[in-house]
């Protein structure tokens, strides 16, 4: 995610660095850099010269602390742009109203559309308790309501459908039957088209002026870039849409679609979806995603993922554990199928601050595979203690795991150390106990298969 425009924008900042002051020349060159820069990432020509001419506006003024250098200056300025860029404070929508409440999601074929309806349900029930239905008004493409209602019984979501009827009758019955038997929220997946045409948006026209939704998102493939813009602000034209979901963000280097999309229809991205996990949906926020791009991190997503899989109780186990210097294989196995449930390591290492621009920070999930392979081919003694593991028990453990011995060396030499390293860290536990020992093992590069 941006990890084009992290890179480059890195380079550019590491040429300031080594200036004395900011000045109107280095400004201007530095801004003609980050201007091409914003180009290459997609990024609407309009939105990009704007946000230059902001920039500049408040770099050329901006008082230099003896404690802060031009870099570090022209970063805070950027920061502050890129917020105001994405959004500002942007916040999740209440869905708050008289139930049910009713969101509409509408989007072209392709953008992802019928599985963000399944995400954003998900989302809603775990995060806001809520209790929703989905509507399956996508009668024109080929399997639509048996994907959505696949996507539907994984999640354990009810998924309301008439077949291939019509899909404004459909919109209306699904929201009666939500009504009438207790749910507070239904989401209306409606039908796409390969372009926008007139009939798609007449459909859409009286879907909404029927069901009156309290909330119309419009469904947006991050990858699509400049395209996925032009196509929001035709439908946003026509249908005054209250936000925008980003599909397939962990796959967009650039960011263009998430850097313009804002500036061109005024109004905001909601969510993102970040991977192909049932739960890869996460609330948008400027400030966050700002900080990502400039390298800075996000721990507050970092701390909020974890908390939402680590349970309280396990992790006062697990800091006694800590303190005592009795953490063991078992509890690291556990720990590293928690963090596994958090999503993408390399998403995980890219929210801790100066890790994104570790060039050995970026390590493959597969392994994360190999090691629990490892670990769960040893016998619950095995783990609880290592030492009594000899030569005939490691042969036994890579050929279980499908690993090599030196592979199994590895994994309890780096455990040694991690333990080492506990013991200077005695306080370190927690939620983010786990992942930080883990980040300190692994971040070095010395993971199995490496």
């Amino acid at each position: 995610m941006f990890e084009q425009l992290s890179d480059k924008l890195e380079g550019i900042f590491k040429k300031l660095r080594g200036q004395a002051q900011l000045t109107e020349e280095n400004v201007a060159e530095t801004l003609r850099e980050i201007r091409v820069v914003l180009l290459a990432a997609d990024v609407n020509f309009k939105t990009t010269k704007d946000f230059i001419n902001a920039v500049k506006a408040k770099a050329i003024g901006a008082e230099v602390l003896t404690s802060l250098s031009p870099g570090q200056v022209m970063v805070k300025v950027i920061h502050d742009e890129l917020v105001a860029l994405l959004g500002g404070e942007s916040e999740e929508p209440s869905f708050q109203g008289a139930p049910p409440v009713t969101v509409l999601m509408m989007g072209l074929q392709g953008s992802g559309k019928t599985t963000a309806c399944g995400k954003l349900a998900l989302h809603l029930r775990n995060n806001r308790k809520k209790k929703p239905l989905l509507v399956a008004c996508d009668v024109y493409r080929p399997a639509a309501i048996d994907q959505l209602k696949t996507i539907g019984k994984s999640l354990g979501i009810p998924v309301y459908d008439e077949g291939l009827g019509d899909p404004l009758k459909i919109a209306e019955n699904g929201r009666k039957h939500a009504k009438d038997n207790g749910y507070d929220l239904v989401i209306i997946d409606t039908a796409g088209r390969l372009q926008i045409d007139d009939e798609l948006m007449r459909e859409l026209e009286l879907i909404q002026a029927s069901v009156k939704p309290q909330e119309k998102f419009f469904v947006a493939d991050a990858m699509t870039g400049q395209e996925a813009v032009n196509v929001a602000k035709a439908f946003h034209d026509r249908l005054d849409f209250t936000g925008v979901i980003l599909t397939k963000m962990d796959g967009d280097a650039r960011g263009g679609a998430a850097l313009s999309i804002k500036s061109v229809t005024g109004k905001p991205i909601r969510y993102v979806g970040t991977g192909e996990r049932p739960d890869a949906m996460e609330v948008f926020h400027p400030d966050r995603m700002a900080s990502r791009i400039l390298g800075m991190g996000d721990v507050l997503t970092l701390v909020e993922k974890a908390q939402a899989v680590f349970d309280e109780k396990q992790a006062k186990v697990l800091e006694k554990k800590f303190k005592q210097n009795k953490f063991d294989l078992d509890d690291f196995l556990n720990q590293l199928r928690q963090v596994k449930k958090m999503g993408s390591l390399t998403d995980l290492m890219g929210m801790i601050p100066g890790m994104s621009k570790m060039a050995d920070a970026k390590i493959d999930d597969k392994q994360l595979v190999r090691v629990e392979a490892i670990l769960s081919s040893m016998s619950v003694p095995e783990r609880q203690s290592p030492k009594i593991i000899d030569g005939s028990r490691r042969k036994r453990i890579s050929n279980g795991s499908g690993t090599s011995i030196q592979e199994v060396n590895q994994v309890l030499k780096q455990f040694e150390q991690m333990q080492k390293m506990m013991k200077q860290f005695s306080g370190m536990a927690g939620k983010m106990g786990g992942l930080r020992q883990m980040q300190k093992m692994m971040q070095k590069g010395r993971m199995p298969g490496t």
